[in-house]
């Protein structure tokens, strides 16, 4: 038989008050106290936690404080990636974010969403559907990225935008929901 932790992994209905997940978020509570009480100063440290909490982070990962995920070890993280004051990752499924993306302040991403029926609702099961973030993406302040979403490399997203579809590669998108304002020219300021 199958455990929660497996069920969300491959994105089926799950339990998330099983014990091992229980146990997987107060792991990833305690190192984001480390990490969110860390001073810019201390490297060495945010380095150290960073690699236990986000293990399949690249180089350059930097998480300006404070900054808030699920489990973390559902993260693939590319080099040089920034993450500015108080975001959200709820990584119950996979989110990849590709190399040099950057997340304005108090961006959510959430994989995790509920059934739809009220009554497998009420029984206390969740789901989570992965993300996936090109590289060069620039997401702007206070932006909701919704479960399922995938946005294309060297796009830009408006801020306040709320992500509820797929996004191309090369562009603008903005507004809730979110869509496609102009396509980027292909020269370095876009």
């Amino acid at each position: 038989m199958r455990t929660e932790k497996e069920k969300m992994l491959a994105g089926e209905l799950y339990d998330p008050l099983d014990q091992e997940l229980v146990d997987d978020r107060l792991r990833t509570r305690l190192l984001l106290k480390e990490l969110n009480d860390s001073r810019e100063d201390q490297v060495e440290e945010r380095t150290r936690v960073l690699k236990e909490l986000i293990p399949q982070a690249q180089a350059g990962l930097w998480l300006q404080p404070p900054f808030y995920c699920d489990y973390g070890y559902n993260m693939v993280v590319g080099e040089r990636v920034f993450f500015n004051f108080n975001c959200v990752v709820l990584d119950v499924a996979q989110v990849t974010i590709g190399s040099r993306t950057m997340f304005g302040p108090n961006v959510q991403v959430y994989t995790a969403t509920h059934p739809i029926n009220h009554v497998e609702r009420s029984s206390g099961v969740e789901y989570a559907k992965p993300i996936s973030i090109g590289e060069d993406v620039w997401v702007g302040g206070s932006v909701v990225i919704c479960p399922g979403v995938r946005i294309g490399s060297r796009s830009v997203i408006g801020a306040g935008s709320v992500v509820t579809r797929d996004i191309p590669d090369d562009v603008f998108a903005a507004g809730n929901p979110c869509r496609v304002i102009r396509h980027l020219k292909e020269d370095a300021n876009g």
